[in-house]
């Protein structure tokens, strides 16, 4: 049984603010340790329940973040963010299942902490079909492309709620209950690893025994549809081919959910040139 864990950095274990999160900055290196310490726990926790094959996807900043020396040896990790599927890189139709460690909440949402979607400067908000979403639904989307489930989360109260809502009932592991967007009520590490472990290795054995929740699709065509921060980054985004633009929202319309992760990046991109 192959499983993937996507990580990001914001929802990790007592993540609160910026400076835990940027490189950089002197915080930034304590909090690496902890990252990898909740893919770690997440790793024992599949591994445990039965997977065979582990693949983490580095997907927070530029993808360097996980350390590689700490990183359990049962694992393999796709590091850097300009591979392909960049915080899902890995995702094929050889994966059985998708565990999301450390994700956030979208851009705008009340208690979360470090909200955002894809980039705190440049996304304001994003839309799949005309459903809202933050990254947890872009990235659980390509998932679906393959036809494979997004099986677990881990983060805030609000991150979790979020995904679930989205893709439908999974485990999650609630490190923390935020109370602003730099605040939360933070459990420790040794608590944390602990409920990521178990949720873990449940939402596996739900996966072997055939109660996971389906891998989540979008009709095609998918229409992508970004509200950049600027007019600026609006004028640089819609240089894309086949683009439309009102205001500062930029829209492309894709074949596929793979497409559609590729067009959103382009969009991004080009803003942020």
């Amino acid at each position: 049984m192959k499983i993937l864990i996507a990580a990001d950095m914001e929802g990790i274990t007592g993540v609160v603010n910026w400076d835990q999160v940027t490189p950089g900055h002197y915080e930034y290196a304590r909090f690496r340790h902890l990252m990898t310490a909740d893919v770690n726990a997440a790793i024992a926790g599949a591994v445990e329940a039965g997977a065979t094959d582990v693949l983490v996807a580095d997907g927070h900043w530029n993808g360097v973040n996980i350390l590689i020396e700490e990183l359990d040896p049962r694992a393999r990790l796709n590091a850097s963010t300009s591979a392909p599927f960049s915080m899902m890189q890995g995702i094929a139709e050889d994966v059985d299942g998708v565990i999301f460690v450390g994700y956030h909440a979208r851009q705008g949402s009340q208690n979360a902490v470090l909200d955002h979607t894809w980039s705190s400067k440049c996304v304001a908000n994003l839309w799949l079909n005309d459903q809202l979403t933050g990254e947890y639904g872009l990235n659980g989307a390509l998932a679906g492309h393959f036809g494979v489930p997004v099986i677990m989360v881990t983060g805030d109260q609000t991150a979790c709620a979020q995904t679930v809502d989205f893709l439908g009932e999974m485990q999650t592991a609630i490190v923390k209950q935020a109370t602003g967007r730099t605040s939360a009520e933070c459990l420790p590490p040794a608590v944390t690893q602990r409920l990521i472990q178990d949720a873990a290795k449940q939402a596996v054995l739900h996966l072997q025994q055939g109660i996971a929740p389906a891998p989540y699709t979008l009709e095609t065509p998918i229409l992508v549809t970004v509200q950049l921060m600027t007019s600026d980054m609006a004028d640089r985004a819609s240089r894309l081919p086949n683009s439309q633009r009102e205001d500062t929202l930029v829209s492309v319309q894709a074949e596929d959910m793979a497409q559609a992760y590729s067009a959103f990046r382009a969009i991004t991109g080009l803003a942020n040139a």
